[in-house]
């Protein structure tokens, strides 16, 4: 899908006007999230891309994390988000999706029976991070608003996808699969 931006912006495609200090603080939260490892790569991926699937985020569906792609998160495995209700996925990955929907579309209505299945599937530590790493990945919604969320800045392979990963300070790095 073609999205143009709404927002005036620079040679970089990012948006022009930006307060310095809360871009920086953003940034700041941001690659803190990533550095947390209670999660397996797996289902952190598998979280990012509900996220991005969610807020319809250009940019996040044509990443995906190297170290998942190397735990196992093949293109068969995040093909079933859309769907995974009924799919083959793991009862503790189908757990952490519907904690993202429920925290993403009804947050106040999250059923006792899905708190009761996130404390059987997940530690005290992995829940923590599973809420934090969806308001990471939800942050694109400003990307999404604003236009901003293209892949142009991307190098993509010929499927249209990048690997993404974090050096130890957060920082991200894309480069083609």
């Amino acid at each position: 899908m073609t999205r143009a931006p709404r927002v005036p912006v620079g040679a970089d495609g990012r948006p022009l006007g930006r307060d310095p200090e809360l871009v920086g603080l953003l940034s700041a939260y941001q690659d803190a999230v990533v550095r947390s490892g209670h999660l397996d790569p797996v289902t952190t991926e598998l979280v990012r891309l509900r996220c991005a699937r969610q807020h319809d985020c250009r940019i996040c569906q044509s990443l995906r994390l190297a170290e998942a792609r190397d735990a196992g998160a093949t293109d068969a495995v995040t093909a079933q988000i859309d769907h995974y209700e009924t799919s083959d996925l793991s009862e503790r990955h189908k757990v952490a999706l519907r904690i993202v929907d429920a925290v993403i579309w009804l947050p106040g209505e999250m059923t006792d029976d899905l708190v009761e299945q996130a404390h059987e599937h997940f530690s005290d530590e992995e829940l923590a991070e599973l809420l934090v790493d969806i308001t990471k990945w939800s942050t694109q919604k400003i990307h999404v608003t604003l236009g901003t969320d293209g892949t142009e800045r991307v190098p993509l392979d010929e499927s249209g996808i990048a690997l993404l990963s974090f050096n130890e300070q957060g920082a991200a790095a894309v480069r083609h699969t």
